[in-house]
């Protein structure tokens, strides 16, 4: 599977880079005590740093809003899903352990502040594309209704669009039957590349180690 970024993109004012990650011979289950724990005290502590700042003036939070906006998507109606994790924080809604790719993937969005998407690559058909999202163009979601896409960063295989940094497609859900999966970081445009190679190192090897298999990435970027 090639995953590659559509040629409009690169006409942007700002520069876009993704840490692809494809994985094999994964193993996804309950998650074990220490990844429960440390996300669980992980929100607790995000809680209470934001009794003293709002989700909105956090770097990452602000950089992905403001790329939402420039791509012509109203950040205040479309927030990605990064911040959306942070706003359920904040009304100390915490996230419940789901399964062990779920849950690992919500903590490193967390830490990142960034978007991250995880899809099984069986319900997915050839390449992927990430591109922007068409006039027109929908999506079952995992929030439980039909999405617009239009103006957003979508990844789209042969079917058509089924992951954002807004919200992922029920078509291509991991579960705990996915042995391979695709992962899909929005890293922040302010970091140096050389901070985006170490940030995707670093997910995809706690990943392996929750969930044995192999992996390898790589990053894309606008500006190369």
């Amino acid at each position: 599977m090639k995953v590659s970024i559509d040629p409009s993109l690169h006409q942007l004012k700002e520069s876009l880079s993704f840490g692809i990650i494809h994985y094999q011979d994964i193993e996804v289950g309950e998650s074990p005590q220490m990844l429960k724990g440390r996300l669980q005290l992980f929100q607790e502590s995000i809680f209470f740093e934001l009794q003293e700042t709002n989700v909105t003036d956090l770097a990452g939070i602000r950089e992905w809003r403001a790329i939402f906006k420039v791509l012509g998507k109203d950040p205040n109606r479309y927030r990605h899903s990064a911040e959306s994790l942070y706003r359920r924080i904040k009304k100390k809604n915490y996230l419940s352990p789901v399964h062990s790719a779920i849950d690992l993937n919500n903590f490193f969005s967390l830490e990142y502040q960034s978007p991250i998407g995880l899809y099984d690559t069986s319900q997915i058909e050839g390449d992927v594309s990430i591109r922007l999202g068409k006039p027109g163009e929908e999506y079952q979601g995992l929030n439980g209704r039909s999405n617009s896409l239009e103006n957003l960063l979508v990844s789209a295989d042969q079917n058509g669009a089924f992951g954002s940094p807004f919200v992922d497609s029920e078509r291509t859900a991991v579960n705990q039957s996915t042995t391979e999966a695709l992962q899909i970081i929005y890293l922040r445009p302010s970091l140096s590349p050389e901070a985006h190679i170490q940030l995707t190192d670093s997910l995809k090897n706690m990943f392996i180690q929750v969930h044995g298999g192999s992996g390898k990435s790589y990053i894309l970027s606008t500006s190369r």
